[in-house]
């Protein structure tokens, strides 16, 4: 992304530590309760199935782990973690509190991270929005109910702010499909998830 596109801090002051914090409580009952039987189903996601998104949204958890560290991340490729052993559940989930401990550390929100060098607080809520998002992709293609936080608004305000302030270049790059038009009356989390090209009425075939 460009630089430019991306400079816009979000609205919301509360730390990206404390917010990825509320995600990771919503985000690991979800994970460890993924069957084996269900790895290979489909997902609202459509690049992925469920194990793809489980490796992609694993190796994202474990670089931006560094980029708050104001290390170099790699996203060159993406490990089969989920292949690499039986405790990938668990392994998920201290990884997840690595990263909210990562983003928690004096420091992390300042200055700017990564290989484009942008502002730290962006990229924090970049990660945010992949341990949103995706938790909510898996959810659906494994039958299991998932929503934010209710009481957590500000991860609902800093994402919609981050998300409104990406998806034009997100969507050149192919991150972000169109986004999905919603009735009136759709919940904030509802807008955010069509806003990323996900319809939030999906379930799973």
């Amino acid at each position: 992304m460009d630089k430019s596109d991306m400079d816009t801090k979000p609205a919301d002051s509360d730390p990206v530590g404390e917010l990825l914090g509320v995600a990771a409580e919503r985000a690991v009952p979800v994970v460890r309760a993924i069957t084996d039987d269900q790895l290979t189903a489909r997902t609202p996601c459509a690049d992925y199935d469920v194990r793809e998104l489980v490796d992609h949204l694993f190796h994202v958890v474990v670089q931006f782990q560094a980029l708050a560290a104001k290390k170099s991340a790699d996203f060159s490729h993406t490990p089969d973690h989920v292949g690499a052993g039986a405790d990938w559940r668990e392994r998920f989930a201290e990884e997840t509190k690595q990263l909210v401990a990562a983003w928690s550390a004096p420091g992390a929100e300042e200055g700017t991270t990564g290989a484009m060098g942008l502002p730290a607080r962006t990229v924090g809520c970049m990660v945010l929005l992949d341990l949103t998002v995706h938790v909510w992709d898996l959810a659906r293609a494994t039958g299991q109910e998932y929503r934010p936080d209710p009481a957590a608004t500000g991860v609902l305000h800093t994402l919609g702010q981050a998300v409104a302030d990406m998806a034009p270049t997100a969507r050149k790059m192919g991150f972000f499909a169109d986004p999905v038009p919603v009735p009136d009356g759709a919940s904030d989390f509802e807008r955010l998830l069509a806003e990323t090209g996900r319809d939030p009425g999906w379930n799973r075939p």
